[in-house]
């Protein structure tokens, strides 16, 4: 069904769906989308990724390797809907690019490969959805290959997602003599001819109708169990009607308690279709989400999706082009039209929206104004960034921004001339606007510009990105990982007087501290081991130390945990306890105490045992089972720790956790190993103890 973008632009909000395609890199998400696109009229040429033709991955550096790098954002319409969609990252390097993207959505539809199942990248990106509660539709995408099994790929997403999968289609035929699926609610075929690319509706196959009629029977009772009205309706009848059994799974998906999986072949244009007609029927509106909460004066505050209500919206991309800089908005209340004023509630800061775009990937048409639950771009913005609140002057307020990952891959950058030096700072001070979890600063030893990121390629693609936008000739240093330091045996009753006397009011503060391991406690960098986790508390009792110079000493401490006794590196997984201490009626302060807290800590770390910690990546590696041997003992040479291996249709899936610079310069390993014929994928998986010479010429501080 094909229908005309430009007559919904007015669309009620109950008739708009905001929506990304997620999944592991190599699902299929790009085809999908550009198929989505052709499907409902807004392109008229099906693009291919294999032939650099797609509308979304319209960068050159995603045409020449084939992978999506950065979220692009399309319109199109369906039934009378608009769906504003998000083509997403599937690497795990650009896994900030799709917390950015899932932040301001209301829906997604989660791609699995019908061989492999559920894939690491597939499962890191279904949990950031459930962190963003965001509710998803899976879609189980080339059942037309060898070795596609439909059943086998909703028990991977059973085991390894948990939620409870609502098969809602039959598949007609198997690998390449797929043709079409049989509609389980409504108990139709829906058939695509070799060739052509429009569906034949029509009855059940009469092969086919005792198997379909009992898994319309199963799903029947699925939902049965997790949906009270379907229950009643199915104790009393004893079945369920389409209508009744298609609300519920409407319910089911808006409140996460179950997922509708859907299948086809995106390649071959089969599925589409009902998977448009999913996306309408089960994923919710900006009305049927929670009004969004933010922050101002200390108080909490609730924005409905009213296009009447006070203008807020949050800035989730920002993008420099060859005719200005674009900021990607999601609308959460109010209407904004173009020339009007906007506040940036995070800088203090007055804007004017010069341009109101609706974003077509790389293309653009221009808007008169943007209402609540649009997703557009807008020119003119000047400061805004990344997590930018924007709201209406008269109404401020702070919606929570998206989550940023600590970066932990390093390299040095240097223009090759000095005349290019201020041209690369100022590049790289445009990529960090562009991308938040790229972080530029100079090394206070060497003088170098360091750019860190998320992974190799991260760091790769940034780089390549400077040399093809601003014809800068750069150079790279090696890669350079974060290292931690931790304790693992600690010291009790450690004394530090601190007392300065230099003429006026002088400086005292005494202190006893215990520091030992703190072990399993979710701490400032949630529990993931690599970010800052520290504990803080006082056993001091009869007002010994009062409660404002504790808090000082508290600061003083985590000051210190930012150079380690062993090379320099942050102190994480520290838990101090301050058991004892004495003030001076006039020269104690918290500024006494601060110092204090800091040289305390310092001094009781170096007596401490401490230990080097190293990042390091669970890694899956997907190779022929003749090359299964090489590759293991490769694995074993970079100090891999091998988990398991599963053999499936010739090949062999190993996965192991690797330390993170042994990961440098794998990916042309492998290739050279299995000749051409290995993949891998590895996402970051907290940190680990490392060698005493791990970090030997590597260290990023």
């Amino acid at each position: 069904m094909r229908t005309d973008l430009h007559r919904h632009l007015d669309t009620p909000l109950a008739a708009v769906r905001n929506l990304g395609i997620l999944a592991h890199v190599d699902a299929g998400k790009t085809t999908l989308t550009e198929r989505i696109l052709y499907l409902t009229g807004t392109t008229h040429k099906r693009g291919e990724v294999h032939d650099g033709t797609t509308v979304t991955d319209f960068d050159p550096q995603e045409r020449d390797r084939g992978i999506t790098i950065f979220a692009a954002a399309v319109s199109c319409a369906w039934d009378a809907h608009r769906i504003n969609l998000i083509d997403t990252p599937g690497h795990v390097d650009f896994s900030d690019e799709v917390a950015r993207s899932l932040r301001v959505l209301d829906g997604a539809v989660a791609v699995f490969d019908a061989v492999a199942g559920v894939e690491p990248q597939s499962e890191a990106v279904w949990r950031q959805a459930d962190r963003y509660g965001v509710p998803r539709i899976a879609f189980v995408n080339k059942l037309d290959r060898a070795g596609a099994d439909l059943d086998t790929a909703v028990e991977s997403i059973r085991e390894r997602l948990h939620p409870a999968p609502l098969v809602v289609q039959l598949p007609i035929g198997s690998e390449a003599g797929f043709t079409g699926v049989v509609d389980l609610p409504r108990m139709r075929s829906l058939v695509w001819p070799e060739g052509r690319d429009t569906v034949e509706e029509g009855p059940v196959p009469e092969a086919l109708r005792d198997a379909a009629e009992g898994r319309r029977r199963q799903l029947e009772e699925a939902v049965a169990e997790l949906h009270p009205g379907a229950l009643e309706e199915f104790c009393a009848e004893g079945t369920l009607s389409a209508r009744t059994l298609t609300a519920a799974l409407r319910d089911l998906t808006r409140s996460d308690d179950g997922v509708v999986v859907l299948c086809g072949s995106a390649y071959r244009n089969r599925g589409i279709e009902p998977l448009l007609d999913a996306v309408v029927a089960y994923l919710p509106s900006p009305r049927d989400v929670p009004a969004v909460r933010g922050t101002w004066d200390g108080g909490e505050q609730e924005r409905f999706a009213d296009p009447a209500a006070p203008f807020a919206a949050l800035v989730f991309k920002v993008n420099g082009t060859a005719t200005g800089r674009l900021t990607y908005l999601r609308v959460y209340s109010g209407t904004i039209g173009k020339g009007e004023t906007v506040w940036d509630s995070g800088t203090g800061r007055t804007e004017r929206i010069g341009r109101i775009l609706r974003v077509q990937a790389d293309h653009h048409a221009p808007l008169e104004r943007a209402v609540a639950g649009d997703i557009v771009a807008v020119v003119g913005l000047k400061s805004a960034r990344a997590g930018s609140t924007l709201c209406a002057p008269g109404a401020p307020l702070v919606l929570e921004p998206p989550t940023v990952a600590d970066p932990v891959v390093s390299v040095a950058v240097e223009a090759v001339g000095s005349a290019e030096a201020e041209l690369l700072v100022s590049a790289l001070t445009r990529l960090v606007e562009e991308d938040p979890s790229l972080v530029v600063r100079t090394d206070p030893e060497t003088g170098q510009l360091v750019l860190s990121g998320m992974g190799e390629l991260h760091l790769e693609v940034a780089v390549e990105k400077i040399r093809l936008a601003q014809g800068l000739d750069v150079r790279v240093g090696r890669p350079r990982v974060a290292y931690r330091e931790t304790v693992v045996r600690g010291v009790s009753g450690l004394v530090h007087r601190h007392v300065k006397q230099d003429g006026g009011a002088g400086e005292f503060a005494h202190v006893v501290l215990d520091v030992e391991p703190l072990e399993d406690v979710p701490g400032d960098g949630d529990g993931d081991g690599g970010a800052t986790r520290f504990a803080f508390r006082s056993t001091v009792v009869g007002g010994r130390v009062p409660q404002e110079y504790v808090r000082a000493l508290e600061a003083g401490c985590r000051d210190a945990l930012a150079d380690g006794p062993l090379g320099g590196h942050p102190v994480t997984g520290v838990r101090v306890v301050l058991t004892d201490g004495a003030t001076h009626p006039k020269d104690s302060s918290e500024r006494a105490f601060r110092t204090a807290g800091r040289f305390a800590l310092r001094e009781a770390l170096r007596a401490c045992a401490m230990v080097l910690l190293e990042p390091v990546a669970d890694v899956t590696v997907t190779v022929p089972d003749d090359a299964v041997g090489g590759v293991l003992g490769d694995l074993a040479a970079r100090r891999g720790q091998v988990s398991g291996s599963v053999a499936r249709a010739g090949v062999v899936v190993i996965t192991a956790t690797v330390p993170l610079v042994e990961l440098f310069g794998y990916a042309t390993r492998l290739r050279s190993r299995t000749r051409g014929r290995g993949v891998f994928t590895a996402r970051p998986a907290g940190y680990a103890p490392a060698p005493s010479t791990a970090a030997s010429g590597t260290v990023t501080r």
